[in-house]
């Protein structure tokens, strides 16, 4: 009977979780105004450790297609209050720079994907909980999923 009791009571807690699973947007408040609020809800992996996500944050914008652009701007993350989840929040992008090599005045411009400027933004992979960003109106948030090899290779002793 103990052993019977025991199975019923995990399977109501696996219905809990399941159900919490789902109620998970709860925890989201809707976007301030201006504010557009994106939602990436990941496939499960068999090992999700070796698997990253990187948040990429720019605008389209037309431009010569020769010289290096970026934005300025940042992503925090921020622990939802009695929930714990993370959710990301994107500034105001800053003013667009870039190098300044001279091109033909006459050159057809083109529409660029300009991202925010520094090393790639990645996050931890998990199926179980959606990835909320929060961002101005007009800005693009884009990912990419990164994946570790399964063969570890050694240093030589130098």
């Amino acid at each position: 009977m103990e052993k019977l009791f025991s199975i019923a009571t995990l399977f109501f807690i696996f219905l809990g979780l399941r159900a919490h699973a789902g109620d998970n947007m709860k925890a989201f408040p809707p976007p301030e105004k201006e504010m557009v609020r994106y939602v990436l809800q990941l496939p499960k992996q068999d090992d999700e450790s070796a698997f990253k996500v990187e948040l990429i944050v720019g605008k389209t914008v037309l431009l010569d297609e020769h010289n290096r652009y970026f934005f300025g701007g940042t992503i925090q993350q921020e622990t939802i209050k009695g929930w714990g989840f993370p959710r990301y929040n994107v500034s105001q992008l800053g003013p667009m720079a870039g190098t300044q090599m001279a091109i033909d005045p006459n050159a057809p411009k083109v529409s660029r994907f300009i991202t925010l400027d520094g090393e790639p933004y990645l996050i931890r992979y998990n199926s179980r909980l959606p990835v909320v960003v929060y961002a101005p109106e007009g800005v693009e948030v884009r990912y990419r999923i990164w994946r570790a090899e399964p063969e570890m290779k050694g240093l030589e002793k130098g």
